[in-house]
């Protein structure tokens, strides 16, 4: 396929012939043509409609003439922070600034403002007047409603106020992209640009709505009002829905914020149409000589066949951006794209993951919801799987194989999420022996998240015990098939509703499963999910009932220590977290037991002595011969031992006790 790069400057529109041009696509991220990537994709539907587009990707806000290098578009500017809300891709959950951004040339951090829809919306403004200005993206999406905002410790506005837009697009922005660009090259005035699904606009009262609507309490009460807020969001969860959703309407002062209801998903044809446009699949050249852009090496030979996601985990914003009904492309359409992934001159026959938001979603949940909506004040798996869940895995399976069977692939992996609760609900198990068979590239990762059954109730996952059947059989896979293949389980501190003693129960936990993981991902209050309202609140919204928030840093540090607790640097931490928790019968000696007594904390993470190793060291050497441990790779890198090979052993052979 002849593809190029669309114009990023005045001599590239010089060489298409072009004297001006019809939109102007401003993003945060470096300008990677890849479907992965939001404006890229917008770019393409764009262009696929006959218009001329221009990308401008991290324009300098801080000077006028970054913003009018290209000059004036024809018809107005689609801006977007990236695929990443920016105060994410700038910020760890400490608050602290991030010393790298793969969204960037080089790894290079600052090449983006902090809030970039509106520090770029603003500047546009500035130098462009009053064009049409559309926002769209993660960040905006998130921000549409008045929001807590966790980097201020407060609720702000809408960010269509913020950033003086006319519109803002939420969600996959295909459809209202397409409608909103034919109304404006018609001559339709972009304040009449009103009644598109999947757009938010700021009116003066509810007769500018031309849907269903209902009412949330205003940015000014739910500032004030925690109850209010937590009220308002559990409304603009349920709403969100392209079946049966209705408009919502937020006051802010004397203006009235419309959120149209959500577009419908595109169906697989349209799925196929979008990633059959001609993607360069690779950073611009401009970045070569800076280090080209490292977030395309996740995706480069990946494919995505799916969209949206039902698991609705309540600190996702999934549920809340591209929603909960899923959609997938055709098996055509990704034998094609994988089919061109072979051509690439950097293909080594590894299709590294086949997946999506969650990688085994290839249908809906179930038919009921095509006609009447998903289930309000219901998930479809969590506490526990819903009866009328449709959790077969044939379609994708038969993807699987015929991937497996094009000339030049060796191996496909999954390396994106797997829902291991929808998979332990399919009667015939099929996935699962291919899955262990062929698609697993050493580890498997999946999230349980926790252990304890009254925490995971807030976070939305299904209980342990369904994780644990999924573990053993994963275990049983393994020895069948003589494979020597590891979990690597997610695992989450200090959501709300997690104590102390919880902590203390999933290190008991994970002392049992002789699993310690390398990375300790501690809850982080991210726009629009119910868990940032917990966070906020104190209330679940769903109930709205007290929820334990753990906002504490000394609090939080014991919570992450407690998941480490193998590491000498952690003891102070872990002794002081036991104490408060009254758990010192975890000090001892017993197999149980999570620290010795007396031994003083040391400042690296090397064998105790030398001449011997640590006796958690001996476990994972007699426990790594059956398979129990998860991920060894990383445990070498901080002084575990590789386990030697027998002389004589069988290749792919894996020892029973």
């Amino acid at each position: 396929m002849n593809t190029q790069f669309l114009p990023v400057s005045k001599t590239d529109m010089r060489a298409r012939g072009w004297e001006d041009y019809d939109f102007l696509v401003i993003t945060g991220d470096a300008y990677v043509d890849h479907p992965s990537f939001g404006p890229a994709i917008i770019s393409r539907v764009l262009e696929a409609e006959g218009y001329r587009v221009a990308v401008l990707a991290q324009p300098d806000w801080r000077s006028p003439e970054a913003f009018t290098a290209l000059g004036r578009p024809r018809l107005g500017v689609m801006l977007s922070a990236g695929n990443l809300d920016s105060m994410v891709a700038h910020y760890t959950v400490a608050k602290r600034r991030r010393t790298e951004d793969a969204y960037s040339p080089g790894r290079r951090t600052g090449l983006r403002p902090d809030r970039a829809s509106i520090v770029y919306a603003n500047k546009v403004r500035e130098v462009f007047g009053d064009i049409p200005l559309i926002l769209g993206g993660l960040e905006a999406s998130l921000r549409r409603f008045a929001h807590y905002d966790y980097w201020e410790d407060k609720v702000r506005r809408s960010v269509l106020l913020d950033a003086q837009a006319d519109l803002l697009v939420y969600g996959m922005g295909e459809r209202a992209t397409r409608e909103i660009a034919a109304r404006l090259a018609s001559g339709t005035p972009i304040s009449e640009i009103t009644g598109v699904k999947g757009t938010c606009f700021l009116g003066r009262h509810p007769g500018e709505c031309a849907y269903p609507m209902v009412e949330v309490p205003s940015f000014e009460t739910v500032r004030a009002d925690k109850r209010a807020y937590a009220q308002a969001n559990m409304v603009e969860y349920d709403e969100h829905d392209p079946i049966v959703g209705r408009a919502i309407l937020q006051r802010h002062g004397d203006r009235l914020l419309i959120c149209n209801p959500p577009a419908m998903p595109l169906d697989t044809q349209e799925l196929d149409d979008v990633f059959a446009l001609p993607y360069v699949r690779e950073p611009h050249p401009m970045y070569d000589a800076l280090g080209g852009v490292p977030a395309i090496e996740e995706v480069r030979f990946s494919v995505i066949h799916n969209r949206g996601c039902f698991g609705a985990c309540n600190f996702c914003s999934l549920a809340f951006h591209q929603g909960r009904m899923v959609t997938s492309r055709s098996h055509e359409s990704v034998l094609r794209e994988a089919a061109e992934l072979t051509c690439h001159p950097g293909f080594k026959g590894y299709i590294h993951d086949v997946g999506g938001p969650t990688a085994n979603f290839r249908r809906p949940s179930c038919q009921k919801q095509l006609k009447a909506g998903l289930c309000r004040h219901r998930a479809c798996l969590s506490p526990a799987a819903c009866p009328n869940l449709d959790a077969d895995h044939t379609d994708y399976l038969s993807l699987l194989r015929k991937l497996r069977q094009l000339p030049g692939v060796k191996k496909v992996f999954i390396r994106s999420g797997i829902r291991f609760d929808y998979m332990m609900k399919d009667p015939g198990g099929e996935f699962f022996a291919d899955l262990v068979q062929h698609h697993v590239s050493g580890q498997l990762k999946v999230a349980p998240e926790h252990c304890v059954n009254e925490v995971l109730d807030e976070m939305g996952k299904p209980h342990i015990e369904i994780y644990e059947k999924f573990r053993q059989k994963y275990e049983r896979l393994n020895r069948r098939y003589g494979k020597e293949q590891y979990l690597v389980p997610y695992l989450m501190s200090s959501h709300p509703g997690c104590t102390l003693g919880d902590a203390v129960k999933l290190a008991e936990q994970l002392n049992r499963w002789g699993r310690q993981p390398e990375q300790v991902q501690d809850f982080y209050p991210t726009p629009g999910t119910l868990s940032t309202c917990m966070y906020y609140t104190g209330l679940d919204p769903r109930t709205m009932k007290p929820v334990f928030v753990p906002t504490d840093p000394r609090h939080k540090a014991m919570q992450r220590a407690l998941m480490q607790w193998k590491r000498p640097e952690k003891r102070p931490l872990v002794l002081e977290a036991l104490r408060e928790a009254h758990r010192e019968d975890l000090i001892g000696y017993g197999k149980e037991c999570l620290l010795r007594p007396g031994h003083p904390a040391r400042s690296g993470g090397g064998p105790a002595r030398k001449g011997g190793r640590k006796p958690e060291e001996k476990r994972y050497k007699q426990k790594g011969k059956r398979g129990e441990h998860n991920d060894p790779q990383p445990r070498r890198k901080a002084g575990w031992a590789k386990p030697k090979p027998k002389k004589n052993a069988k290749p792919g052979r894996v020892r029973r006790s």
